[in-house]
């Protein structure tokens, strides 16, 4: 099993707050013969709808030496998820979780609006000091 972002329990409290059960700490799918882990599987109860939504998060921190690496590291992980997701659980939303600030720093950019623009990544950010949710991007 692998190491725990050092956002983790921040983000697992940031969902918690907006309202989120956390479900699954970490999210596993097994693929053939390889299991993946998500970081964390959570739902929601929609009083209007009758149901739940259900979600996963991926949270990144982008503490390396390069962003640019760092997103290209995150966006191969969160596509590979995606696409595990929706052959074993394919009413859950894959989300990637980051910092407000990496937010800011690459999303606001053209590249990161390119992306979020032709819908190749879901965004949750955060607030690690806080901990809470600032913004979601579906």
């Amino acid at each position: 099993m692998p190491a725990k972002d050092i956002y983790h329990d921040a983000v697992k409290t940031a969902l918690v707050k907006d309202g989120w059960t956390i479900t699954q700490d970490p999210l596993t799918l097994r693929i053939g013969k390889k299991d993946l882990f998500i970081d964390l599987g959570a739902e929601k109860l929609l009083a209007a709808q009758k149901g739940t939504e259900k979600i996963a998060v991926e949270i990144k921190s982008f503490v390396g030496p390069s962003e640019i690496r760092d997103l290209e590291n995150a966006l191969g992980q969160f596509i590979l998820y995606q696409n595990a997701l929706s052959l074993t659980e394919p009413d859950r939303t894959l989300y990637l979780a980051i910092r407000e600030a990496v937010y800011l720093d690459l999303f606001e950019e053209e590249i990161g609006k390119m992306l979020l623009e032709r819908n190749v990544i879901k965004l949750v950010s955060f607030n690690p000091e806080q901990e809470v949710i600032t913004r979601w991007i579906p």
